[in-house]
């Protein structure tokens, strides 16, 4: 197990406690703890609903093709940015910071 520390969009932190040996990444850990995260495609970097904003010097893969084009077409991307479906969960992110980005604006 490892912990992940998720700031929501109202500033409140929550350590969360995350298994490493489910194949689970971060969009995935989030909803599982009934966090403000919709994943609505699902974990295929098609929608940016789990972008979150990196705030720790955790180090990570570099992002795919398809998260770059993704975060391309997002609202509110800074240098930071992510998508948590594509964090997979390994012990590499103990200690991992993110907090969740505004909401898209309607």
């Amino acid at each position: 197990m490892i912990k992940i520390t998720v700031i929501d969009r109202q500033d409140v932190a929550h350590e969360l406690e995350a298994p490493t040996d489910m194949n689970m990444n971060l969009m995935e850990l989030c909803k599982a703890y009934e966090l403000p995260v919709k994943g609505t495609c699902g974990g295929m970097a098609l929608c940016s609903t789990c972008h979150c904003y990196v705030l720790s010097d955790t180090p990570l893969r570099e992002m795919s093709e398809d998260e770059e084009n993704m975060l391309d077409q997002a609202f509110f991307v800074k240098n930071n940015s992510r998508l948590g479906c594509q964090l997979q969960l390994n012990d590499d992110l103990d200690g991992l910071t993110v907090k969740l980005a505004p909401e898209q604006e309607d």
